[in-house]
């Protein structure tokens, strides 16, 4: 395995310079990194964060047509319109993205299942608790006691990786904190540094009003608690952005509650959940999560159980409609 970090080391961004032929990079990135092996049919190249490098990612396809290496390429934001893309490129026609010589594989964080695995739960517990939901029957209260307490950890660790693993190694509930804000200033950094320009002043804004619009019992997104006097022509394109990334998730209302729902769905009607409900959580005032593993969730259980629920499905691989009945506002997911 050769492996080589366009962020954390941007002098191997030279390696694909000048001709993108396989022989070439070869020879640049042996260069590159004394020691490294390249042997064909045997040596797997792995570029992080290839979003950093344009022709990297062009070289996909080279690769692809040579077939003497395997290459598992990694990176981040690569849905966002525009990303990591050359402007003047675009505009002659040309795209570092190799279309139809790379499969994409969508990487998600840790669902509640696997938040359990990494907790040392084993599958036997796993498949009672299964059982008993299956068959409508009461799960042992140990059982139960310690599934409840799994669930609340799970709500203010989330399923980021760096996340969980500040919670195994510390059981910090402030260290874990801080890997989360800082997780979210990245993001923040993100908005500013690759979205367009129209977008920029939005973007975190929408972001950073989730919390309040969740809180209140609003049917759909308001754009004017974003911003007093705040309109869709205004926002829709930085709720697009944040989406993009993975960051957040629309769910949109379906006043027909019959297949395609798709079909069935209101496109200007919709609310927004993060994808983590870790981030939602490090999103409130700091002592909150102290409160949630005592069971106190207060006032804000409502937002929390909504966007948990929208965790659970947006880490399933599910798209999430919402069925609103006015007369009781109360919520149905899909």
């Amino acid at each position: 395995m050769v492996y080589l970090n366009f962020i954390l080391e941007p002098d191997r961004k030279s390696a694909f310079s000048g001709n993108l032929d396989v022989d070439t990079i070869i020879l640049n990135l042996s260069a590159l990194i004394p020691g490294s092996r390249f042997i064909k049919g045997k040596t797997c190249i792995i570029p992080d964060e290839i979003q950093e490098c344009k022709e990297a990612r062009t070289s996909l396809k080279s690769f692809h047509l040579d077939g003497s290496f395997d290459v598992i390429a990694t990176g981040s934001l690569l849905e966002v319109k525009g990303y990591g893309k050359d402007r003047k490129k675009q505009e002659d026609g040309q795209d570092s993205v190799p279309v139809g010589y790379e499969t994409v594989v969508d990487m998600y964080p840790l669902d509640f299942e696997e938040f359990l695995w990494a907790n040392g739960i084993n599958d036997a517990v796993i498949n009672s608790v299964k059982s008993c939901f299956e068959n409508e029957t009461a799960v042992p209260d140990g059982v139960h006691k310690a599934m409840m307490d799994l669930l609340y950890r799970y709500v203010i660790v989330g399923g980021l990786p760096e996340v969980v693993n500040c919670f195994l190694e510390t059981k910090n509930i402030e260290l874990i904190y801080k890997v989360q804000r800082s997780l979210i200033a990245g993001y923040e950094e993100d908005m500013v540094k690759y979205a367009d320009d129209a977008d920029k002043p939005h973007i975190r804004e929408c972001f950073e009003s989730i919390p309040k619009q969740l809180d209140k019992e609003n049917k759909k997104f308001q754009y004017s608690v974003v911003k007093k006097g705040g309109r869709a022509s205004q926002y829709t394109g930085s709720i697009q952005w944040l989406e993009d990334a993975g960051i957040v998730r629309r769910c949109y209302n379906t006043t027909i509650t019959e297949l395609p729902l798709d079909g069935n769905s209101i496109r200007d009607c919709f609310k927004v959940y993060a994808t983590d409900i870790g981030i939602l959580m490090a999103m409130l005032d700091y002592g909150t999560q102290a409160e949630i593993l005592k069971g106190n969730l207060l006032g804000y259980k409502g937002a929390i159980f909504e966007n948990l629920m929208a965790d659970f499905l947006c880490k399933s691989r599910q798209k999430l409609y919402i069925s609103i009945r006015t007369a009781a506002l109360s919520w149905t997911f899909w």
